[in-house]
């Protein structure tokens, strides 16, 4: 299909790869496009949505959404998943059980940021948590392209997950691992004495000339992703 991406709101990365900043809390998702199969990064923060996107989605694609990976557990990322039937869902190993004894938590998050409680509420208790866990790394062949899946946290959460998407441009999406428009969050359930590390890892697999995608804000390069360690390393010691 030759839709243009930017008439739907979205930024084109890479050919078959893109990402829409959503309002509000300018949370990420991110779309890569394969010849059998389409992965959805986050969701949004709530079931309307999340059915937005997955309208988007499909008119990028020309198909439904088939898998979603979540980046870790926090509102605006997770609270759309629901909107999306028969995806096989993929998170970081303990991400599962974490939703499902936090749900009140994460509703209580949404209320706080100003998601309306009974849309919070419908999106928390028809929530869908991952089935396959990452422990490590996990390659998906979505046909045609294979990306991977890499469990790289615990940082700015206990369970953040990263997708590396290979091609000319090489693309990572960091989650909220880093973030451009403001200084990165470090809520109770960060690992901040890790989270130099996570980022490590993040240079690790996209290298140099990689494209980083950011939980919040504009895309950035390997240089930044460098200097946001080395400020989280001084800033948590």
């Amino acid at each position: 299909m030759n839709v243009r991406w930017e008439e739907h709101g979205w930024e084109r990365i890479a050919p078959g790869v893109g990402r829409r900043r959503l309002p509000g809390w300018d949370a990420t998702v991110g779309l890569v496009v394969g010849e059998d199969a389409v992965l959805l990064y986050d969701t949004g923060s709530t079931l309307r949505e999340g059915a937005e996107i997955r309208a988007q989605a499909q008119a990028l694609s020309g198909r439904r959404v088939t898998h979603i990976a979540l980046s870790h557990a926090h509102f605006d990322h997770v609270l759309g998943t629901a909107a999306f039937s028969g995806t096989r869902v993929y998170g970081a190993v303990g991400l599962r059980e974490l939703l499902l004894r936090e749900r009140e938590s994460v509703l209580a998050s949404a209320v706080r940021h100003g998601v309306p409680a009974p849309e919070a509420a419908s999106a928390v208790d028809a929530l869908v948590v991952p089935r396959h866990p990452v422990t490590g790394e996990w390659t998906l062949d979505l046909g045609g392209r294979q990306v991977l899946l890499a469990n790289v946290g615990p940082g700015h959460s206990g369970h953040d997950l990263a997708l590396f998407v290979p091609g000319e441009r090489e693309v990572v999406f960091c989650g909220d691992l880093v973030e451009e428009s403001g200084e990165p969050q470090a809520g109770d359930d960060a690992v901040p004495a890790r989270w130099p590390a996570a980022l490590d890892r993040l240079l690790a697999l996209g290298g140099d000339d990689a494209v980083y995608v950011p939980g919040h804000g504009a895309v950035v390069d390997a240089a930044f992703v460098r200097a946001q360690r080395d400020a989280l390393a001084a800033r948590f010691g």
